[in-house]
């Protein structure tokens, strides 16, 4: 069984990345404020104000979204496949994630159950906790790249929303990635989306 692991927001502090950006992925490399990865094929520019993630918070974030994951769904998913691309944050509720796994497909419409598998198993994580989402599956495209995309709404216990999620998923060059978008208010959602929808791939 194959997953792709976008990571899950948790109790997480913005850490301002001093050190140079590009020890902070494990696959491309960041020159002036332009990310790019030679396997996705994708570049991306980090918007201003916006400070990279250090590659151990984003760890942490993994770990914590994965132990969920496997708690609520039974399972105990191996995700040391899993490499970290870019990642930056405004704060703690605005973020940029982004994740790549290869994925050797064995048999036709396998990448497709594979998605739908793991949207069952990010609503069931939601609900052992008690969190009530709603959820929208629809397709955007990025570039002229078709990517899913699972839109989840966060409500805290009295109805208000805490958290929107935009969870993006492609296979690409042999690889599921991924880009989760985690935004509350408005100006974040549309910087977030800028810079994404500006992405371009090869």
């Amino acid at each position: 069984m194959r997953i792709y692991i976008l990571s899950i927001l948790t109790s997480i502090f913005l850490i301002s990345c001093k050190t140079d950006p590009n020890k902070q992925v494990e696959e491309g490399t960041v020159q002036e404020d332009i990310y790019h990865s030679k396997e996705i094929g994708w570049t991306i520019e980090i918007p201003k104000g916006w400070n990279v993630t250090q590659k151990e918070i984003v760890k942490e974030r993994e770990n914590k979204g994965l132990k969920a994951i496997n708690e609520a769904n039974g399972i105990d998913y191996d995700a040391s496949g899993l490499k970290q691309l870019i990642s930056f944050q405004k704060d703690r509720f605005h973020i940029f994630q982004s994740s790549s796994e290869k994925f050797e497909l064995e048999y036709e419409g396998e990448y497709e159950e594979n998605k739908k598998m793991v949207k069952e198993m990010l609503y069931e994580m939601y609900a052992t906790r008690g969190i009530k989402v709603d959820t929208i599956s629809s397709k955007e495209k990025i570039d002229n790249l078709e990517f899913d995309l699972f839109h989840i709404t966060i409500y805290g216990p009295k109805g208000d929303v805490i958290l929107y999620q935009d969870l993006y998923c492609r296979y690409i060059n042999g690889f599921d990635f991924g880009v989760n978008l985690n935004y509350v208010n408005e100006n974040e959602k549309t910087e977030l989306m800028k810079v994404w929808k500006n992405s371009k791939f090869e």
